[in-house]
C-alpha cells in the first residue's frame, strides 16, 4: 500500500497533517460507498466533500464499514474535508449547516471545513442556473466569524475557503481570529495558479488544486489536460500516464491536490508519482504551456450576465 505525503496546516490542535493527495468525492449514486472502500484500501487517507455534492451520507458509511472492515484503526487515521454551500452563507446559517453535514457524515468533527464559493444564494433548493434575483454578496464578515466559531466548538479541526482570489482573503486576514488553512483552487498544468500559490504560500495558506487533470466528464470539466502535446511527449518519454505528469507536476509546486476517479487501476496509478520526478527541462515545458483558466460561475452557476458572479469570476481568473 502506498503511503501518500503529508504536510501540515493551522488548526484548533496546533499544527496538523494532511496528506497531499485526496480523493474528490463529487460523484453522487451508488458507486460511492465502494469507491470509498477500495481507496482506503489502496492507500487513500484523505476524502473531499460537499454539502452541495449530496455524497456526505455515503461516505459517512464507506467510513464505518472501513472500521468494520479493519480497513483503519480509528477515525482519526481519516483527514475529511466538507465544504458550506452558498445557500447557507450567512452568519446565522453556518452552524446549522455543519452540524447537517456532521450528521450526514455520522462524525463528531470533520477535519476542514470550507466555504465552497463566496457567494450568497437566496434559495432553498439547489437549482440550476440560478434565478439572478437569488444571488447576493456574501457577508464575508459575518460568515467567517461563525466559521472561526464552528472551529471553536470543535466541529472542524481547521477552517479554510475555496475559490477565493487574494482580494477576498486579504479582507478576511484583516479582522480574522482564525486565519484560512486552505484554499481551494482549480489547478492543473493548464491552469497553473502561480501567483496564487506564491500569495498563499507567504500568507500561511494551504493550496488545494481540483480538477488536476481537467475533471473531464463533469459538467464544470474538459479533455484539455489529457489531450496537451506538452504533457503527453513527456508522458511518452517517461513511460508514465499523462495523469501522472500532471499529478506530479502539481505535487512538485507544493501545494495538495484532490482526485477524482473511482477506477480501482487509475487510483493505483494516480498513486504512483512519488518515487520520482521531473527533470529541469521538463518543469520548464511545462511551464511554457499557454494558460486559461475554465471553471466560471457564468455558464456554471448562472445563464445570463450579473455583477456579482462577474466579479467573483473577475478576482478568480487572477494570474
Amino acid at each position: 500500500m502506498v503511503s501518500i505525503p503529508e504536510t501540515t496546516i493551522t488548526s484548533s490542535d496546533g499544527r496538523r497533517p494532511i496528506p497531499l493527495m485526496g480523493l474528490g468525492v463529487g460523484e453522487s449514486g451508488d458507486a460511492v460507498k465502494a469507491a470509498v472502500i477500495e481507496a482506503i484500501r489502496v492507500g487513500y487517507r484523505h476524502f473531499d466533500t460537499a454539502a452541495l455534492y449530496g455524497t456526505e451520507k455515503p461516505l459517512g458509511e464507506a467510513i464505518e464499514e472501513a472500521l468494520r472492515l479493519g480497513l483503519i484503526k480509528s477515525r482519526a487515521a481519516l483527514f475529511i474535508t466538507t465544504k458550506l454551500w452558498c445557500n447557507s452563507t450567512e452568519g446565522h446559517l453556518v452552524l446549522p449547516a455543519i452540524n447537517q453535514s456532521l450528521q450526514n457524515l455520522g462524525l463528531e468533527y470533520v477535519d476542514l471545513y470550507l466555504i465552497h464559493w463566496p457567494l450568497k444564494l437566496n434559495l432553498a433548493e439547489v437549482k440550476f442556473p440560478v434565478p439572478k434575483e437569488c444571488i447576493a454578496t456574501i457577508n464575508i464578515k459575518d460568515v467567517w466569524e461563525a466559521m472561526e466559531k464552528c472551529q471553536e466548538l470543535g466541529f472542524t479541526k481547521s477552517i479554510g475557503v475555496s475559490n477565493f482570489a487574494p482580494r477576498l482573503i486579504e479582507e478576511i486576514l484583516s479582522f480574522a481570529k482564525i486565519p484560512p488553512a486552505v484554499n481551494q483552487v482549480e489547478m492543473n498544468p493548464l491552469w497553473q495558479q502561480k501567483r496564487l500559490n506564491e500569495f498563499c504560500k507567504k500568507n500561511d495558506i494551504l493550496l488545494t488544486g481540483y480538477s488536476p487533470l481537467g475533471a473531464f466528464g463533469s459538467k464544470w470539466g474538459h479533455n484539455r489536460v489529457m489531450e496537451c502535446d506538452v504533457l503527453q511527449d513527456i508522458a511518452k518519454s517517461r513511460r508514465k500516464t499523462v495523469a501522472q505528469i500532471s499529478l506530479r507536476w502539481i505535487y512538485e509546486q507544493g501545494v495538495s491536490f484532490v482526485v477524482k476517479s473511482f477506477n480501482t487501476e487509475r487510483m493505483k496509478q494516480n498513486l504512483d508519482i512519488f518515487d520520482w520526478s521531473l527533470t529541469e527541462e521538463e518543469l520548464t515545458k511545462i511551464s511554457q504551456i499557454p494558460q486559461r483558466k475554465h471553471t466560471y460561475l457564468t455558464g456554471l452557476m448562472v445563464s445570463e450576465p450579473h455583477d456579482v458572479i462577474a466579479q467573483i469570476d473577475a478576482d478568480i481568473a487572477f494570474q
